[in-house]
């Protein structure tokens, strides 16, 4: 009888924080790899291409292969980052985060311009850059990835020691070098609505930071938000 009502006592908990948090996982993992999947496909072209020494080739190829190495590094961030030790609360950080986000991604769906070779140079240059650098800011995070405004571990080190979010200012970058090639008056308004949206983000994820970790305040006045000396 004692065994019956520790199992009837366990099946009527609630959903735990770690399962709750583990099937959050699922539609952005999902997102991820189809979207790892979608780049290495967008690669066939150049494998069959005999290999050239123009620049924009190989300034293209690195941008798209760096594409794809963060892709499959936040497909493993998501799946090994540890349970969170504390969210935002309230709908808007949840908003905010989904739509500065994925509402970027909609700019593929207007015409795309014929750039000048100077100028896809430019944009594939930028878009590597901001790969690259959110490769780099992604690999730092590790465990402590997170979509929404959570605490896991705080990190402050590798390209958090100059500003407080490199894996925004790497995407902005990137941002830059993809609207070169969309560039439009409403691809333009995307672009300004996203960036609000991010500004949104980094303040939400700092105010939760804050009251989980107290050496995070002085972290936050020493170190710039976004760019060195100015912001």
């Amino acid at each position: 009888m004692r065994k019956d009502l520790i199992v009837i006592s366990i099946l009527s908990r609630p959903m735990t924080i770690s399962t709750s948090d583990s099937l959050m996982r699922l539609p952005f993992l999902g997102w991820v790899l189809l979207s790892a999947i979608a780049q290495i496909m967008a690669l066939r072209p150049f494998m069959n291409t005999a290999a050239s020494i123009d620049p924009s080739y190989l300034i293209d190829i690195t941008m798209r292969l760096s594409t794809v190495v963060f892709f499959l590094l936040m497909a493993a961030a998501v799946i090994l980052r540890t349970t969170p030790s504390k969210k935002a609360s309230g709908f808007e950080p949840r908003v905010s985060a989904l739509i500065g986000t994925f509402i970027l991604y909609s700019i593929v769906l207007f015409p795309r311009h014929d750039l000048s070779a100077s100028a896809e140079v430019i944009s594939a240059s930028l878009m590597m850059i901001g790969n690259v650098g959110a490769v780099a800011a992604l690999a730092r995070l590790g465990r402590s990835f997170s979509l929404m405004a959570e605490t896991r571990q705080l990190v402050t080190s590798g390209p958090y020691r100059f500003v407080r979010h490199p894996l925004y200012l790497a995407e902005e970058i990137a941002t830059i070098g993809l609207f070169m090639q969309f560039a439009s008056f409403w691809t333009a308004v995307l672009v300004v609505v996203q960036f609000v949206f991010q500004l949104r983000r980094m303040h939400n994820e700092e105010a939760v930071l804050s009251k989980t970790f107290p050496q995070y305040t002085t972290y936050r006045l020493k170190t710039a938000r976004l760019i060195p000396g100015l912001y």
